[in-house]
Formats: structure tokens, sequence, C-alpha cells
């Protein structure tokens, strides 16, 4: 067992942060710029010193033992409060005010930890969120009322952006027999909203009738409906309410939906808080998530 007083060297779980974000130590290793034996002897050195295996290796992938999945949640923090305090304590306060915009459901789920922890190393920038449809946010980004925008969008798409964010759509339901015969009843957005011309497109093609039951642009109203009965909507995966039913593609008889895309726009000049705030999203979101959706 470690003496109270003996520390962790964050050099270490870092390197052992990228191996494990890397997949290999070959990656790690030019993402850190340092040669693959040293990369080995620095998780070699963090085993020892917990007295634990931290990674299986083999010769095709690396993968995590318990105590590792243990350890990784804690080095992510510590990590994640170290850049924290040296953004704040190195770089010039950053000061003013960010006009970002995204859709409802996914600033309420996944953006309030990501602001969260902006909010705390730069507290001098002010976010004004706009929440809205998808069309809605790009059209408001592109007429100039907003620094920074999240949009969905198709991978067929001509919307420019950096890619932060993918998961699974799925259909949604209050039971599982709501779409099982006949026309499949929809709980929609108003249009134009990528979810909606998702799920009657991904019906059409696959020769399913469809109506729309229900329409509502409140998010929390969509809920309401498929927790009545009204009908069936799309959403993605981690965002759907634990009290509701996400529906098996073949015991529904529902068409697999392809998976949504999350993109950051931005203009070429930014206002250094503006700067700040997108490098932020960008590092936040795309880090590798957990099965369970964690970070």
């Amino acid at each position: 067992m470690m003496a109270p007083s003996e520390n962790l060297e964050l050099g270490l779980l870092r390197t052992f942060v990228t191996v494990v974000d890397a997949g290999s130590f070959s990656v790690a290793a030019t993402r850190l710029l340092r040669g693959q034996p040293a990369i080995s002897l620095q998780v070699k050195r963090l085993e020892d010193q917990l007295g634990k295996t931290l990674l299986q290796r083999s010769p095709r992938q690396i993968s995590l033992t318990p105590d590792g999945e243990t350890l990784l949640q804690y080095a992510r923090r510590m990590l994640s409060l170290n850049d924290e305090a040296i953004d704040q304590m190195k770089e010039p306060e950053v000061s003013g005010v960010v006009r970002l915009g995204a859709p409802e459901d996914f600033a309420t789920s996944h953006l309030p930890k990501v602001l969260g922890a902006f909010a705390r190393s730069h507290p001098r920038v002010t976010i004004e969120m706009t929440c809205e449809l998808t069309l809605q946010v790009l059209s408001r980004f592109r007429k100039g009322g907003l620094d920074l925008a999240l949009v969905k969008r198709e991978r067929s798409s001509s919307v420019k952006g950096t890619s932060v964010w993918r998961e699974p759509l799925v259909w949604v339901a209050a039971d599982s027999s709501v779409a099982l015969s006949g026309p499949v009843p929809l709980v929609v957005s108003p249009s134009p909203c990528l979810y909606r011309k998702r799920a009657t497109d991904t019906l059409s093609r696959a020769g399913r009738k469809w109506r729309i039951a229900y329409t509502c642009a409140s998010l929390a109203g969509a809920h309401a409906a498929v927790r009545a009965g009204l009908g069936v909507a799309v959403l993605p995966k981690e965002m759907v309410p634990q009290d509701l039913l996400i529906l098996d593609a073949e015991r529904s008889s529902l068409p697999q939906l392809a998976d949504t895309e999350m993109a950051l726009l931005h203009p070429s000049k930014l206002t250094a808080a503006a700067a700040k705030l997108k490098e932020h999203i960008i590092r936040e979101l795309e880090r590798p998530r957990a099965p369970d959706g964690r970070r």
C-alpha cells in the first residue's frame, strides 16, 4: 500500500490516458512526441508505483484491467484540473461575451458540464446561449447572430465545420406495441428538423407507411407525447429518458437509423473569448467516452 504522502506523477498519468485513448503505445508515442520504449517504461513505472496491472497487452491491441478502469476515471479528473489550473495561471485572463447556439436536446444533455468547466476556468467570459432547431441555429449563424454554432448534420451535408460528436439514433416509444402495425405514428418537431426528415426518409426508403401524430417544438413536450403513447420519436441514444423504451429495430419492424453527427461552426476570425470556448468545446466533446457514455 502506498504511504499517505506519496504522490502520483501527472506525467505518468497523462501517458497512461494517452495510451488508452490512442489504443496503442505507438500512436501514443507519436502524440506525445516520445519514443515507444519511453512510453512503455512510463506505464510500467506507474504500474510499479501502484502495485497494479493497468493494461493487458497483446500483439494487436491493449485493454484496460479492472484496476486500469478505476484509475482512468481519477486520471482524467486530475489532468483536467491540472490543465484548468495551468490555463488560469499562465494565460492572460480572457473576458467578453460569446454567443453560442445549439439544438435544445444537445444543449440540455451534453453541454452543461462542458460549459460549467469553461466558466470555472474563464469566469469573466459571459456565454449567451441560444437553443433552436438546427436549421434555425445555422441560419442565425450565417447572418452573424452567433459566434459559435453546434449543429446536427448529415454525412453528405455541405455544412462546413469541425466534427465533435457522433452517436446512434434510435426509435423511442412508451411501449413496444406502438409501431408494430399500420402507419408508424411519429412525434416530431416542426419542419425544418433533421430528426423529422431522418425519420420520414428512413421509413419511406424501407417501405413503411408513416403519419405525423404529434408536432411540438419543445423537447419536454415531445417527451410527454411519447410517454402518453401518442407515437414514436427519434432521439440520440444517450439522450433517451430512462422511462422511455428504445425499440428493437427487428422486433418492431422499424428500419435502422444512421448515426447523428454534431459539428461546431465558427468564422475565420474570433474574439479571444470565443476562440477559447471553441478550443474547449472541441477538446471536451472529442474526448473518448466510456461504453456508458461517461468521459
